[in-house]
């Protein structure tokens, strides 16, 4: 059986299932309204597929310090995982509405576990619907597992880290994954401050796409990847966002790119904004 690590288009899934037991994953959510990505779960989801909250399950709540969607404890998340029927040998595959942005932080979330099979369903369930899939209402209910965790602290960047390397010049690729109209300060609908941190790079996730939401070839991807470096040292890389989340979509092009994969400002610009200290620019 084939193992898959990043990406698996919707012929592949269908194969997949039925000749292995894998773990379908919904990751749907939308920021501005909140109980819409369950309720679109209940109305039709993929046959087999569990429900990922992006607030319950992929994050902690949030403190006085945080960014919008910290992560959760690796014992919280060990158990939910272990709830879902995920085992160490599972082979896991996340998907969204379409353009992956929620589903790479599970992508994401599960290799900072120490579980590398794990793929993102390319198009999500927009791609599905497209071949004619089947969508389902009932919530399935699987045994518990026992999952080993190996946390991976390597793969997350702090903001102590980042403001070092700013006060002191160190050499740093902080790349920024929110749409230019938000990094550059034009527009900001979820945070209380616009901007972004200093000398980071504006890589919006929607350069790696299709206009379907599909991603584009990992040629293609390649080509972005040094069209936005633009000469600058390959490493250390460091990705972020509004808040940890669609930063895991650069880290999964990266990969797809075969770069050294960046590691993940979990707090990114929610959270660097909590200190009015912090310095923010606006333009490059």
């Amino acid at each position: 059986m084939q193992n898959y690590h990043e990406l698996i288009d919707v012929t592949q899934l269908k194969s997949l299932l039925a000749v292995a037991d894998c773990r379908l994953i919904d990751c749907r959510s939308d920021l501005m309204q909140p109980e819409k990505g369950r309720a679109d779960y209940l109305a039709g989801h993929l046959p087999g597929a569990v429900y990922a909250d992006l607030d319950a399950d992929l994050a902690d709540p949030i403190t006085d310090t945080s960014g919008r969607h910290p992560l959760p404890g690796v014992e919280r998340f060990r158990k939910i995982l272990e709830s879902w029927g995920i085992s160490n040998d599972t082979q896991v595959v996340a998907y969204d509405y379409a353009n992956s942005a929620l589903a790479a932080r599970l992508w994401w979330m599960l290799r900072w576990m120490g579980h590398e099979r794990v793929a993102v369903l390319d198009g999500g369930i927009a791609a599905w619907g497209a071949a004619g899939g089947e969508l389902q209402t009932t919530v399935p209910q699987f045994a518990e597992t026992v999952f080993d965790a190996i946390p991976k602290s390597e793969y997350v960047a702090t903001t102590e880290e980042i403001s070092v390397a700013l006060a002191v010049g160190s050499e740093m690729n902080l790349l920024d994954a929110r749409e230019a109209a938000r990094f550059f300060a034009q527009t900001e609908p979820i945070d209380s401050v616009a901007g972004h941190v200093p000398g980071a790079i504006n890589y919006p996730l929607s350069r790696n796409l299709n206009s379907d939401g599909t991603w584009r070839s990992a040629t293609e991807v390649a080509r972005n990847w040094t069209d936005v470096l633009a000469g600058r040292p390959i490493a250390p890389l460091i990705a972020m966002c509004g808040s940890g989340v669609t930063a895991c979509h650069l880290v999964l092009s990266a990969k797809m790119a075969g770069l050294t994969e960046p590691r993940v400002y979990i707090g990114s610009w929610s959270e660097w904004i909590r200190d009015p200290a912090r310095p923010i620019a606006t333009t490059e």
